[in-house]
């Protein structure tokens, strides 16, 4: 999941049998210096658009993803907002080049409350280029429940 060049989305359905339901957080013009966000967003042309969203299936959050996105490309890109991202930009069969720029481990209480576990999380962030030119730049957060399909971790919490 952390590392792997396939979809997430598409993933997370093949692993629990149940279509991947997208909750929009928010979508909202975003400045490319942002605190927080990957330095790989200062390769998108200005003005950015920042999208949060929820990954569910059935009662399950599984993932916290957010992207950052050029305002006009956006639009042309991702027709429905509520679908996701790999749906949207495949739908037309377009080659997409995806390069994963990090991993880490996050906590946050937002996350914790959500997920219904005590992090830290996994997460990652990579983007998506198409015709040799940066797309998107996307993080995600995967919910420790993925264990219940993955298999137990093999660490415990907090890593030392």
């Amino acid at each position: 999941m952390l590392l792997g060049d396939g979809s997430p989305t598409r993933h997370l359905r093949l692993l629990t049998g149940q279509e991947v339901e997208i909750k929009l957080i928010g979508m909202e013009p975003e400045s490319p210096e942002s605190s927080g966000a990957p330095i790989e967003t200062k390769e998108l042309s200005p003005p950015l658009l920042r999208r949060q969203v929820w990954l569910t299936c059935g009662r399950q959050t599984l993932a916290w993803a957010e992207s950052w996105w050029n305002q006009i490309e956006v639009q042309k890109s991702l027709k429905n907002k509520h679908q996701p991202i790999w749906r949207s930009l495949t739908e037309g069969r377009s080659e997409l080049f995806r390069e994963v720029d990090g991993l880490a481990l996050v906590s946050a209480k937002w996350l914790e409350s959500e997920f219904q576990r005590e992090g830290p999380f996994w997460s990652r962030h990579y983007r998506f280029f198409r015709n040799a030119k940066e797309l998107t730049v996307i993080r995600e957060v995967f919910s420790p429940n993925l264990e219940t399909w993955l298999g137990q971790a093999q660490y415990k919490y907090p890593l030392k």
